[in-house]
């Protein structure tokens, strides 16, 4: 019965997820559930087990949610999403029109903006080149989720992304580990959604299509924001909230805050953490941990704390109530932050059943070896889950200590776990249920029969591709 309880219960949180119910509820409902059919105690599991997990995850991770969550709130009452979206679409023009928006999506995420904020700023623009262009709308979804959800959040080193940031104290790396299979890998994403997209683009135009009526964006689907929330790291309820600069900032300004990112947490990273004494950290008030366990987590939320400081100094005068826009930012982070520790829960609770040892010995005996376990059994949680966070974690958090020691068993590099364990955790995520893929359809006005097809051969089909290559790459020649 242990087993069936596994499944039971993975089964109905996946089905009850999807048609919206909220996952705070779900998550330990079916944990408590497999460990009723398991003969396990229940209240043990609910208090000491899941909640447990739920903590210990929102400790690690809850400062990279709320720091987030406020930058990206500042960087859209501020004007500087839509300045250098604005920008790219104004310079590259509406021949390069798909160009234009794949680079605007990845400029602002890749500086750390959430993927929700970007989503909702870079549409509405969108819409307006690709109707200059005379390209089908039904492609905007497709060029914008290459841009924000693909290489920028899980193969680029040094992304500010959560999911780049949860190998870290598993596996003691940093944000910027495997850097150059990273840029490999991003290359191919890129370069496949861009022929893909172009190759769709003539054959429209051969056809005779064109940007076609104006659409209109459909009602909210039930349940959007449950499943939007363990998708992102942002809650789009609070998108509304605050008020929005009247003007719009010189790209420079709109720039600065993202290249702080990147250049703090590469300094952070490499040269400020490793020079540091923290042999403090040893201590039992400290949690008894070391620098390889948080020193990743420390450079993200200093980079994502320095960009905001430089992005309240450059726009004060801009931002008509800086107070309102802060709370709205503060309060986007807390329901996806509780939402992916209710996920991660769930996972504990599961791998703490007896059952499970059947699940870890299956996953582990898959061929391929111990990169090929990883990738399978993160793309198969991520997909179930709908959220590459929760998957990785939940992954991690069963396995991570395994798939180490069987790294220094055989002369693996533990930053290639990293890059093919976040890499991994952004494919199958984007499967039609998924909360972001929902949001960005009905952001863009389409459907899923119109529009889902391309998405997911740039988003899924080249993420594979480069995720199978990243395997063979890292197998044959190892980290680099």
């Amino acid at each position: 019965m242990g087993l069936a309880g596994i499944l039971l219960a993975l089964g109905l949180l996946v089905f009850l997820s999807y048609r919206g119910w909220t996952i705070l509820l779900l998550a330990p409902g079916a944990a408590l559930l497999a460990a009723a059919l398991s003969g396990e105690p229940l209240l043990a599991h609910w208090t000491q087990t899941f909640m447990g997990g739920g903590a210990q995850f929102l400790a690690q991770f809850f400062p990279l949610f709320l720091l987030g969550a406020l930058f990206g709130k500042l960087m859209e009452d501020s004007g500087s999403v839509e300045a250098i979206a604005r920008f790219m679409t104004d310079r590259l023009g509406a021949g390069r029109a798909m160009l234009a928006v794949v680079l605007a999506g990845a400029i602002v995420t890749y500086g750390g903006v959430s993927l929700f904020v970007a989503i909702f700023v870079i549409a509405p623009m969108a819409h307006g080149v690709f109707k200059r262009a005379d390209i089908p709308v039904r492609l905007m979804p497709a060029a914008i989720a290459l841009g924000t959800m693909t290489f920028t959040m899980s193969a680029l080193p040094g992304t500010p992304a959560l999911q780049n940031a949860i190998p870290m104290p598993f596996f003691g790396t940093t944000p910027f580990a495997a850097p150059g299979l990273g840029i490999v890998a991003a290359a191919i994403m890129l370069t496949f959604g861009m022929w893909w997209l172009g190759r769709a683009e003539r054959l429209a135009r051969r056809q005779g299509e064109g940007y076609g009526q104006a659409p209109q964006s459909p009602a909210e689907a039930p349940g959007l924001r449950e499943r939007a929330t363990i998708a992102s790291e942002f809650d789009p309820a609070e998108l509304p909230h605050g008020r929005h600069a009247a003007e719009v900032p010189a790209v420079w300004v709109a720039l600065l805050p993202l290249v702080v990112v990147i250049l703090v947490n590469l300094a952070m990273s490499v040269l400020v953490l490793p020079r540091l004494d923290t042999s403090f950290l040893a201590e039992e008030r400290f949690g008894s941990t070391t620098l390889a366990a948080v020193g990743g987590v420390w450079s993200v939320a200093v980079a994502l704390f320095a960009a905001l400081v430089t992005l309240i100094v450059l726009n004060y005068r801009r931002l008509p109530s800086l107070k309102e826009s802060v709370d709205a930012g503060a309060n986007a982070s807390v329901l996806p932050a509780l939402s992916v520790a209710s996920l991660v829960g769930f996972g504990a609770v599961i791998a703490a059943l007896p059952a499970f040892a059947l699940v870890r010995d299956f996953v582990l005996s898959i061929e391929g070896g111990p990169l090929v376990s990883l990738a399978v059994s993160t793309n198969i949680l991520a997909a179930l889950t709908g959220s590459a966070a929760g998957g990785l974690t939940i992954a991690l958090d069963a396995l991570g200590e395994t798939y180490l020691q069987l790294a220094g068993e055989q002369g693996i590099d533990p930053a290639l776990l990293h890059r093919i364990a976040v890499m991994s955790a952004g494919t199958l995520d984007s499967l039609p249920h998924n909360g972001a893929v929902v949001t960005l359809l009905s952001v863009c006005g389409v459907t899923h029969r119109e529009s889902y097809f391309d998405l997911l051969m740039v988003a899924i089909v080249g993420a594979l591709i480069a995720l199978a290559v990243a395997i063979a790459l890292g197998s044959a020649m190892g980290s680099f």
